[in-house]
């Protein structure tokens, strides 16, 4: 298991930009901004640039307000992924730990630390497979770290001076090792940008959930002034990013204007946007849209459609499903498809395994004659000073969490939330507990 902790860049940058404040949503006690385009340099702060790797102590530091030298940060946030097959199995249990991955309701929130040894130790073997088959490992962590460095090219380029965390929400380095390298730097003003384009309960609103936790226990950070972009995929550089890989990869293939479209999004569970409120599926229909206008605009005026992959469990997500739209599309006679994996920017096992190998192979052997898939956004320039441009624009609303509204707690303070939960989470534990599969499982990991 690599314990390795964080590693933080720094670069420079300036405060500019106003950005517009958006209400805090129940998914987080933070307060958050929506971005707006134009920028307007009003003053500028300067740290030492360099890249920092070092054990995280939770020694105390002093307050931001007590800190003569302004310091700005920008910490990524991202799901991470296991390096090694030795890792999956625990890479699992932290995934399926989270509470915003299995939403259980208080009354049997001691089942959560059970019910996720049981699933990661029965998911493991496949997983194992998976990853074996794209090279033993994740990408995730290098690619975020590279993007990390050309964020910093990006600000050095405008003249901006920053300092760039990463934190991974389910392997390292972890979104609190993150946040110890912030305390230890005494970072004066942050901004927290997640590597998501959507919003969603699972993702940002998971790693927003640690932050808040660790905010409000702590002086210094309850005190640290900090903005949130919490969704970015109504950007425009983000989406003429998109749009200009669809463009380019629709030249691959011998009759471009027959080509479907398939944007093929991760999916939640469906009980998260009905009950829970998640504005996941909302964003991305949105996103879509946004894509296919800047396409249309360019004279590109191909049939698209969606789909949700990566579903497990018993319960109900997020449809159409990815593999039955493949095989329904086989059949009305669909003989070319671009793949395009619209709510991921880094490449990983949902693209490399999931949608190159299995839906790959579906696809063909449901009448499918020519595939083609668009790659992850990594590093490509647009994006990445898009997200510089973000950055900078969300600046000058950040703010302490101690001033922040926490509508976190009014959420869980509902009742008809309350008893919704208590009502699928029972389901949902009594299924997983009483699973023959599960306690076998469970009994071969006590052997």
């Amino acid at each position: 298991m690599d314990a390795s902790a964080s590693s933080a860049v720094a670069s420079r940058v300036n405060l500019s930009a106003p950005c517009l404040p958006r209400r805090a949503s129940n998914s987080s006690g933070f307060g958050s901004c929506q971005p707006v385009q134009k920028s307007i340099v009003v003053g500028k702060a300067s740290v030492s640039a360099g890249i920092y790797t070092s054990t995280y102590s939770d020694d105390m530091v002093e307050a931001p307000s007590h800190v003569a030298e302004e310091k700005i940060g920008v910490l990524l946030l991202n799901l991470g992924g296991p390096e090694t097959l030795n890792d999956v199995q625990p890479f699992l249990f932290n995934l399926f730990a989270d509470p915003d991955i299995i939403r259980l309701p208080r009354l049997f929130q001691f089942l959560q630390r059970p019910l996720a040894q049981l699933i990661s130790v029965l998911r493991a073997p496949k997983s194992k497979e998976g990853y074996a088959s794209i090279g033993g490992g994740s990408p995730l962590r290098k690619i975020t770290d590279e993007q990390a460095n050309a964020l910093k090219l990006a600000l050095e380029a405008k003249k901006k001076d920053v300092s760039i965390y990463v934190g991974m929400r389910y392997w390292y380095p972890f979104t609190e090792e993150a946040v110890q390298q912030i305390k230890r730097d005494k970072i004066t003003r942050l901004v927290v940008l997640p590597l998501y384009p959507q919003f969603s309960i699972s993702t940002t609103g998971s790693s927003l959930r640690v932050l808040q936790n660790m905010f409000r226990e702590d002086a210094y950070l309850s005190s640290l002034p900090l903005a949130i972009i919490r969704s970015w995929y109504q950007r425009e550089g983000y989406v003429k990013s998109m749009a200009d890989l669809i463009e380019k990869e629709l030249q691959s293939f011998s009759k471009p204007d027959e080509v479907m479209i398939f944007f093929s999004a991760h999916g939640v569970p469906l009980s998260y946007v009905e009950e829970a409120g998640d504005p996941y599926k909302e964003q991305m229909e949105d996103c879509i849209f946004l894509i296919m206008r800047e396409l249309k605009a360019r004279g590109i005026n191909n049939q698209h459609t969606l789909a949700y992959q990566s579903r497990v469990g018993p319960v109900q997500w997020l449809k159409p499903y990815t593999d039955e739209v493949l095989v329904e599309l086989g059949q009305k006679g669909v003989k070319s498809l671009l793949a395009v994996p619209v709510s991921f920017v880094s490449e990983h096992i949902e693209t490399l395994e999931e949608i190159d190998m299995e839906y790959k192979e579906l696809a063909l052997e449901s009448g499918i004659e020519n595939w083609g898939r668009v790659p992850a956004l990594n590093c490509t320039s647009s994006f990445i000073a898009d997200l510089a441009d973000a950055v900078i624009e969300a600046l000058p609303s950040a703010t302490p969490m101690s001033t922040s509204k926490i509508a976190s707690e009014e959420a869980d303070n509902d009742p008809i939330n309350y008893l919704i939960k208590l009502f699928f989470g029972s389901i949902l534990a009594f299924i997983l507990l009483l699973s023959p599969k599960m306690i076998l499982a469970f009994k071969n990991s006590l052997l």
